[in-house]
C-alpha cells in the first residue's frame, strides 16, 4: 500500500539520519565551556559551590591565550594543578559571572495594565501589581562586546533584550519563556514578547533548533517545543500577520528538527506509529553540572558512562531534570544512575507537537487567505487575480494539508500507544519494556490542555482519573509525581507550568464539573503562591506542597527566586478567575469533601433541561 511504503521509507530515512547525527561533532566546540581538560580540572576542583558559575564566567583575554597558559601550567604540574593555583589562574583569566549582561527596563512596560482591574480581591490585585513590577527586575540586555567578541563568552548573542527566569538563571530558557510570554502579554508588553520571539527564531536560523537556554553549552539539546505556540499567543494579541509571514518557514524548520532527530517508531497491535522522544546523542558531563555528572558516572562501569551522560542530557532536554519519570523501569529506580529518558515516549512532548502541527496548519491557511485578499486589492485584472490566487493558495494549502495530516497521524498514535481507556488518561510509553508507565504525573493530561484528542468524553474521564489518583486531596497544589526520590521534579514539589497543564485543560472543557474543579485547583495554587509571597516577599520556581506550602527543594541546586514562569502562571490565573479568587480567610483551602460539595451545584445544573 502507498501509505505503508511511505511510512517504511520515512522510518529508513530517520534511522539513517540518527546514525549520521551520532557521527557529527558536538555543536559546541569550546574547549573551555563545553569540554576539555581545563573544564575538567576546574569543575572537579569544585572551586564554586555551583558548577554553573564557572561556565557562565566571561574570559578576560582571547580563548587561545587562556588555553595556551593553562596547558603550560597543567604540564608543569603533571596535569594535576593544585587547587590554590587553579583558583589563581581562573581569577586572572576570567571575569565574574553576569558581566556580559546589564539590567534592562522593558520600553513597553506601563504602570497599570487593564487586567489588574478584573481582580476583585484587593490584596490579590496589589500582589498582581507587584508581580507586574518584577518584569523590570527580570529584564536583561546583552552588552555590545558579546557581539564583537563572542569567543570570550558562553552566552549566545541575541539582538533583542529578554526576560530571564531569575536566580542562577540569568539567561533565557526555551520552555520557561512560553509562560513568561503569557504573563508579559497580560501586562500589555507585546513588543518585549516580539523581541524574545525573534531571538528564538534567530537561533533556529543559526543552529536549526532552539537550544535549552542561551548558552553555548546548551546547544547539544533543546527543550519542550513551544515556539509555535508562542507565535500563536503573540498573534492573538497583536494580529501581526506580517511577522508570521516573515517567519513561518523558520517555525517549520524547528519542527523539522524534532521530526528528523527525535522520532521513534512504536509497534502496537501489529501497526507502526511514529512518535517523538527526548534524545541527545552526545556523551560527556553537562558543563553546568560537570562534577555531579562525573561523580555519578564513577559509580558505573567505564563502558556505561557515556550512555549515562547522554541520558542526563535527554532528561535536561525534557525540562524535567530530574524525575522518577525517567527512572521507572531501570535497574534501580531510586538512583539517578538508572536514568533512561530516551527509552520513553513522553505524553507531553507529543501533545506539544500535536498542538504545533494544528497551529502550523492554521497559520498556512491564514496566510493563504491573507494573500488572496491582498491579490484582490493589488491585481489589475481578473486573470491576474486568478494567477496570484492560485499561486498563493496552492503553496499555503499544500503546507496546511501537510500539517493537518501529521496531526491526524499523531492523534491516532496518541490514542493507540499512550491512551488508557480504563484509567482515563495518557501515559508515557516504555520502548524497552513495551508498556505504559502507569504512575501519576500532571503531564498525563497534557493532550487535554493541547486540544489533541478526539473523544468528547475525555474531560469527564480525566476528572475521574484525578479523583482515583487522589490528586484532588492535595490542598496546596498538584504534585509533580507521587514518588519521593529527592529529585526536584518529584513529590513534594509542585511547579507552575504543570498546574497550568491540568487547570487550563479542565477549564477548556465544556463540562461544568471540569470547569469548577479547574477553578478550585487555581484557588489552591494562588493561595499557596500568595501566602509564601506574603511571608518571604519572593516568588519561587517550585513549591513544597506537603507542609502547608513553602519554597520547594531537592535536585541539584537550591530553590531559586524570581521567578519568570511562576509569575506568568499566577497572572494567567488571576486574569481568568480574578472575579472569584480570594486571598484570605474568607475561603480556606478546600478539603476533599468540600471539593466534592463544591462540584455538586454545577453537576445538578448540568442535569437541568436547557
Amino acid at each position: 500500500m502507498p501509505g505503508r511504503t511511505w511510512e517504511l521509507c520515512l522510518l529508513l530515512l530517520l534511522e539513517l539520519g540518527l546514525r549520521s547525527q551520532e557521527a557529527l561533532p558536538p555543536p559546541c566546540e569550546s574547549e573551555i565551556y563545553c569540554h576539555g581538560e581545563l573544564l575538567h580540572q576546574v569543575q572537579m576542583a569544585k572551586l564554586y559551590q555551583d558548577d554553573k558559575e564557572f561556565v557562565d564566567m566571561p574570559l578576560s583575554v582571547a580563548p587561545e591565550q587562556v588555553l595556551q597558559t593553562f596547558t603550560e601550567l597543567s604540564r608543569g604540574h603533571n596535569h594535576s594543578i593544585p587547587r590554590e593555583q587553579l583558583q589563581a589562574f581562573v581569577q586572572e583569566h576570567f571575569q565574574a559571572k553576569g558581566q556580559e549582561l546589564q539590567p534592562w527596563t522593558p520600553v513597553d512596560w506601563k504602570d497599570s495594565p487593564r487586567f489588574l482591574q478584573k481582580i476583585s480581591d484587593g490584596k490579590l490585585r496589589a500582589w498582581a501589581g507587584q508581580l507586574h513590577q518584577l518584569w523590570k527586575k527580570l529584564g536583561k540586555k546583552m552588552k555590545p562586546e558579546v557581539l564583537s567578541h563572542p569567543e570570550r563568552f558562553s552566552l549566545i548573542y541575541s539582538d533583542h533584550p529578554f526576560i530571564v527566569p531569575g536566580g542562577r538563571f540569568v539567561e533565557f530558557y526555551y520552555w520557561d519563556s512560553y509562560w513568561v510570554m503569557e504573563g508579559l502579554l497580560l501586562s500589555e508588553m507585546a513588543e518585549t514578547v516580539k523581541g524574545m520571539l525573534q531571538n528564538f527564531l534567530d537561533l533556529v536560523k543559526t543552529y536549526g533548533h532552539v537550544p535549552n537556554g542561551g548558552r553555548v553549552y546548551y546547544l547539544q539539546r533543546s527543550q519542550p517545543p513551544l515556539l509555535t505556540l508562542m507565535m500563536d499567543r503573540y498573534l492573538t494579541h497583536t494580529n501581526d500577520t506580517a511577522f508570521l509571514q516573515e517567519n513561518i518557514e523558520t517555525l517549520a524548520l524547528e519542527l523539522d528538527f524534532w521530526i528528523k532527530n527525535r522520532t521513534v517508531s512504536v509497534s502496537v497491535g501489529g501497526k507502526n506509529y511514529l512518535l517523538n522522544r527526548y534524545y541527545v546523542p552526545y556523551g560527556g558531563p553537562r558543563p553546568e553540572s560537570y562534577s555531579k555528572d562525573a561523580e555519578l558516572a564513577n559509580t558505573l562501569p567505564e563502558g556505561d558512562r557515556e550512555a549515562l551522560w547522554a541520558e542526563l542530557k535527554a532528561g535536561a532536554e525534557s525540562g524535567w531534570d530530574f524525575s522518577s519519570r525517567w527512572l521507572i523501569g531501570g535497574p534501580n529506580p531510586n538512583s539517578l544512575s538508572s536514568i533512561r529518558t530516551s527509552k520513553l515516549v513522553p505524553v507531553d512532548l507529543n501533545a506539544f507537537l500535536c498542538q504545533a502541527e494544528e497551529l502550523m496548519s492554521n497559520f498556512y491557511s491564514r496566510l493563504g487567505w491573507k494573500a488572496m485578499m491582498r491579490s484582490r486589492l493589488t491585481a489589475t485584472s481578473t486573470s491576474q487575480i486568478q494567477a496570484i490566487l492560485l499561486l498563493s493558495l496552492s503553496g499555503n494549502e499544500s503546507q496546511a494539508m501537510k500539517y493537518r495530516t501529521l496531526r491526524e497521524q499523531r492523534l491516532a498514535a496518541l490514542n493507540a500507544v499512550l491512551w488508557d481507556e480504563k484509567a482515563g488518561a495518557w501515559f508515557d510509553y516504555d520502548l524497552e519494556n513495551k508498556k505504559k508507565n502507569g504512575e501519576f504525573y500532571p503531564s498525563n493530561l497534557t493532550p487535554l490542555w493541547a486540544g489533541c484528542f478526539s473523544d468528547p468524553g475525555v474531560a469527564d474521564k480525566a476528572l475521574k482519573y484525578l479523583e482515583d489518583s487522589q490528586i484532588l486531596t492535595y490542598q496546596y497544589g498538584i504534585p509533580t509525581s507521587l514518588q519521593k526520590t529527592g529529585q526536584q521534579w518529584d513529590f513534594p514539589n509542585a511547579w507552575a507550568p504543570l498546574q497550568d497543564l491540568v487547570i487550563r485543560g479542565l477549564a477548556k472543557a465544556a463540562l461544568p464539573r471540569a470547569q469548577e474543579v479547574a477553578f478550585q485547583l487555581a484557588q489552591n495554587w494562588i493561595r499557596t503562591n500568595f501566602d509564601v509571597y506574603s511571608q518571604k516577599s519572593a516568588m519561587y520556581e517550585k513549591y513544597n506542597i506537603s507542609n502547608g506550602g513553602q519554597p520547594g527543594g531537592g535536585g541539584e541546586y537550591e530553590v531559586q527566586e524570581g521567578f519568570g514562569w511562576t509569575n506568568g502562571v499566577v497572572l494567567m490565573l488571576l486574569d481568568r478567575y480574578g472575579d472569584r479568587l480570594t486571598s484570605g480567610a474568607q475561603l480556606a483551602f478546600l478539603e476533599p469533601h468540600c471539593l466534592a460539595a463544591a462540584l455538586l451545584p454545577s453537576l445538578l445544573l448540568s442535569l437541568l433541561p436547557q
